[in-house]
């Protein structure tokens, strides 16, 4: 059997990202600074993001009432940073379909409703012990 040499359609495909490791005795490139990622580094309120711009000083509000603070602002101009905070906002706003109660516990709670009032099971008999 043949190991070694040279083999025909072997290796990444034509068009795809490849890179070559580099080899031990070459030096490796200094890291690029990473970019920020749109105006989302950016906040509204530059002193402190945490803190509403009409809030009082030192007042603590949570990322959800931040976003919504964001997305309800006439002044912020970045229609693609109010579209990325809905995004992230919604599932804390609204529940999908699937999610809440299911089947089971929907006919767990009927059963047990059905079950109470006019039709609720008696009491079992006290049994008092009598001493002769």
């Amino acid at each position: 059997m043949a190991r070694g040499g040279y083999r025909p359609n072997s290796g990444p495909q034509k068009g795809t990202k490849y890179r070559p490791r580099a080899k031990k005795s070459e030096p490796k490139a200094p890291a690029k600074p990473k970019k920020a990622r749109g105006s989302m580094a950016v906040a509204s309120n530059p002193e402190d993001p945490t803190k509403p711009k009409d809030g009082k000083p030192g007042e603590k509000i949570l990322p959800l009432d931040y976003m919504l603070q964001v997305i309800n602002d006439p002044e912020e101009k970045d229609k693609n940073r109010k579209d990325r905070l809905a995004i992230a906002a919604a599932p804390y706003c609204h529940p999908r379909k699937g999610e809440g109660a299911g089947k089971k516990e929907e006919k767990a709670d009927r059963a047990a409703k059905a079950g109470g009032g006019k039709f609720a099971a008696g009491t079992p008999p006290k049994l008092a012990v009598v001493n002769k």
